[in-house]
């Protein structure tokens, strides 16, 4: 493997990130806040890119590159991104926990108090989450010329989903205009923010966290602060528009208006959010005596955040009877579609996974029939129906010996799981003692280490962080 190239492109998306670090730095200008944690971040950020940038070398780059960057730059970004937190008291660990959750848009968080700190350092863990959901490295690839292939390279390694959507012939193009989308929406939410009642503060603050499908808020209470249907309406719209591929935005926009009608995936997440918020609904009505509004309104929320994965609260689901956390837990392992900034293992493998179980059954019955799994009048290759097998197979063993290994270290069961998931998938909150009202604060350190660990794999797709430890990998 070519190391000097992987410095060099880790050197350029450093000098990125301390060139968008300036954002927060403005923003603790403005409220009067101390400025130190930002420009020793800025200073250590850029220092570290520009030094890492003196590694430019000419040579083809492989996919060994590719991984590498990607996994790489999503760690070091994580890790430079805990610097203000650093600066503001936060332990090491626990700041590296906050900002990989940031940047992951996973929103499990370490912060016991979150109104104490800074509007700046609030203002910056919103923002990394931002720029985490449709992908920093996805950002670089719009903005650096002359990627070409090696580009593509980086965005196979990062792009969320089994296959690759390309918009446009040239991958930078089609980065751009992932990009743009993602821009418009989040503006379009921040006005309906505005218009709604909701300061500029609070309305960029929850956009950057609900366009990233990520989740944090500036209050410990989530979107529960604001005791406003309307405002939780707005977000669950957009929620559950993050939670759709962005690509179908796109062309629904700029192609054919009834693009997202006709894309299965799209379909079928649909039907999942209104047949779990159904049968929450009529759950909550029954066991908790709430009217009939509030009683969806609850529901559709909380279905919406925690199967995009976005993971905001507007009650305390700890408090739900256990069916109602079953169908919650449910849709933990769903997630959003492919291509959208939701995590999970995504609606389209779900959707592939039970047409390839009932073409199994067809088998059984008629064992010299031939019948392929289609997916939007399209037949899906073998490979690709392989690949998803062994993508849940890798993710539900990830998933396992991180709620193992929670609970050797003293966790009771429902948190050891829920918390494994809750990181794996990129959801946020969990249930126990990592509900939606609590905090990761209480996991033992090397339960953080874990945790971490899961929210890195999780966001890029799994083989992207495992191939980097196998043998194979580092074989010529």
């Amino acid at each position: 493997m070519n190391f000097k190239i992987v410095f060099y492109v880790l050197g350029g998306l450093l000098r990125l990130l301390g060139m968008l670090m300036i954002i927060p730095l403005a923003v603790a200008y403005y409220y009067g806040e101390s400025l130190t944690p930002f420009l020793v971040a800025i200073l250590i950020t850029s220092v570290t890119g520009l030094f890492l940038l003196t590694y430019r070398t000419e040579g083809e780059w492989m996919r060994k590159e590719g991984f590498a960057i990607v996994a790489l730059g999503w760690f070091a970004a994580a890790f430079f991104g805990a610097i203000p937190f650093v600066m503001d008291g936060i332990s090491p660990l626990n700041s590296l926990f906050e900002s990989m959750s940031a940047f992951t848009t996973t929103g499990s968080t370490i912060l016991v108090d979150i109104e104490s700190h800074s509007k700046s350092i609030l203002f910056w863990r919103s923002m990394m989450q931002w720029l985490g959901g449709m992908g920093i490295i996805v950002l670089f690839i719009a903005i650096l010329p002359k990627l070409g292939v090696a580009g593509r390279q980086l965005f196979r390694a990062e792009a969320p989903g089994p296959t690759e959507d390309k918009l446009k012939p040239r991958i930078r193009e089609t980065a751009k205009i992932l990009w743009m989308v993602y821009l418009v929406i989040s503006v379009l939410e921040v006005i309906a923010l505005l218009l709604a009642g909701l300061s500029l503060y609070d309305s960029v603050t929850h956009t950057f966290t609900t366009m990233a499908c990520g989740g944090f808020s500036p209050y410990g209470t989530s979107i529960e602060a604001f005791r406003s249907p309307l405002v939780e309406f707005i977000i669950t719209f957009f929620m559950f528009v993050s939670g759709a591929n962005f690509a179908l935005h796109y062309r629904a926009i700029y192609v054919d208006k009834k693009h997202l009608l006709k894309d299965d995936e799209f379909r079928f997440y649909t039907a999942l959010t209104l047949a779990a918020t159904g049968l929450l609904t009529l759950l909550l009505w029954r066991d908790l005596g709430t009217g009939l509004f509030d009683s969806f309104r609850f529901a559709i929320f909380q279905v919406v955040s925690i199967m995009t994965t976005t993971g905001f609260a507007t009650t305390d689901f700890n408090l739900w009877p256990e069916s109602g956390k079953m169908i919650l837990l449910m849709v933990m392992f769903v997630g959003g579609c492919a291509g959208s900034t939701g995590g999970g293992i995504k609606v389209v493998r779900i959707l592939m996974l039970l047409r390839h179980g009932r073409a199994e059954l067809f088998k059984t019955l008629h064992p010299r029939a031939v019948r392929g799994i289609k997916f939007n009048n399209k037949t899906v290759p073998d490979e690709v129906v392989n690949s998803i097998v062994s993508f849940v197979v890798i993710y539900l063993f990830v998933f396992f010996l991180g709620a193992l290994i929670l609970s050797v270290l003293g966790m009771d069961i429902i948190t050891s799981i829920t918390a494994s998931i809750a990181t794996l998938g990129n959801i946020g909150p969990g249930l126990n003692l990592v509900g939606p009202m609590g905090t990761f604060d209480t996991i033992p350190p090397l339960g953080k280490l874990v945790l971490i660990a899961n929210m890195w794999i999780g966001r890029l797709e799994v083989y992207t962080v495992i191939v980097l430890f196998t043998p194979e990998y580092w074989n010529k």
